[in-house]
């Protein structure tokens, strides 16, 4: 994968190191789906890009699936939450990294996190930044469950409701599973 530029086309890029270039920051959810241990190698190819700057917010069930050492930006989860706030005019980390964030990319979505996002449940710090997310930034899900999960008639309702919340699905690809199934 090539290093993507963030500058205008037909502009030249900034050549003066006196000048702070912009960071784009980008928010990564991770959900429990097997795909959460592709995370390390996600992160690596968005820290080739020198614009941005990667934070990461992952769900419980998503820690199964990757090393959090081999993970090179902040990592927030739910007891982040919790331990942040204390009082009353305490930062609420879900609001600040919601503030934060110029972009956020949910990879994977798993079929839970899914359901409980179309259904505007919001039990855990990454469902909680989604239900709190800035409609005008761009939001990108990228579903990935087992082929007979994402078949069954509720997910694309989800799928749709998502959409309908201006946030952009990033299409699942046709491979062999680690269940050993080839699907989408």
């Amino acid at each position: 994968m090539e290093p993507f530029s963030l500058t205008e086309p037909g502009f030249p890029a900034e050549k003066s190191s006196s000048v702070p270039q912009k960071k784009y920051h980008v928010l990564v959810g991770v959900t429990g789906s097997v795909a959460a241990l592709k995370l390390p190698l996600l992160i690596t190819e968005l820290l080739k890009i020198t614009e941005l700057e990667v934070k990461v917010v992952t769900t419980e069930r998503a820690k199964h699936f990757y090393n959090s050492q081999e993970i090179p930006v902040t990592l927030y989860s739910d007891e982040d939450e919790w331990q942040l706030w204390k009082g009353r005019s305490d930062p609420v980390l879900h609001i600040e990294l919601r503030r934060w964030a110029d972009l956020m990319v949910v990879a994977p979505l798993d079929a839970n996190t899914l359901a409980k996002l179309a259904n505007g449940i919001c039990d855990n710090l990454l469902t909680c930044v989604i239900r709190a997310w800035d409609r005008s930034k761009p939001l990108l899900f990228c579903p990935a469950m087992n082929t007979a999960m994402w078949e069954h008639p509720i997910t694309a309702q989800q799928v749709e409701q998502l959409k309908g919340f201006g946030y952009t699905e990033i299409p699942c690809v046709v491979k062999k599973l680690v269940c050993g199934d080839e699907g989408q």
